[in-house]
């Protein structure tokens, strides 16, 4: 059997990107959270200095984030070589039981 990726994902909810969050490795979490509080795009580098995080580290998360829908990529124009990262929405469920 022959699959062929469409480009195409079905769309997943807030609720459903905040499990797939929680799933994720604590590099991950912090990759978001810096683009969540942050104003606008930021670039892998700008990522990097704020989370202080290797630049390794940050690729690794940044992919992991992006194979789960969670952040968006866009080019950054100054620089084609470059992209732009945008976190999409999460929301926590109601019955969630975050813990410490």
């Amino acid at each position: 059997m022959i699959a062929f990726a469409t480009g195409s994902e079905p769309e997943t909810t807030p609720e459903q990107r905040f499990e797939r969050l929680l799933e994720l490795p604590p590099s991950a979490k912090l990759v978001y959270r810096v683009l969540e509080q942050e104003e606008g795009p930021l670039t892998q580098g700008q990522i990097r200095r704020h989370a202080l995080l290797p630049a390794r580290t940050t690729r690794d998360a940044l992919t992991k984030l992006e194979d789960d829908g969670l952040v968006e990529e866009e080019m950054y124009v100054p620089d084609a070589r470059k992209r732009l990262y945008l976190p999409r929405p999460v929301s926590v469920p109601e019955d969630a039981e975050l813990t410490a």
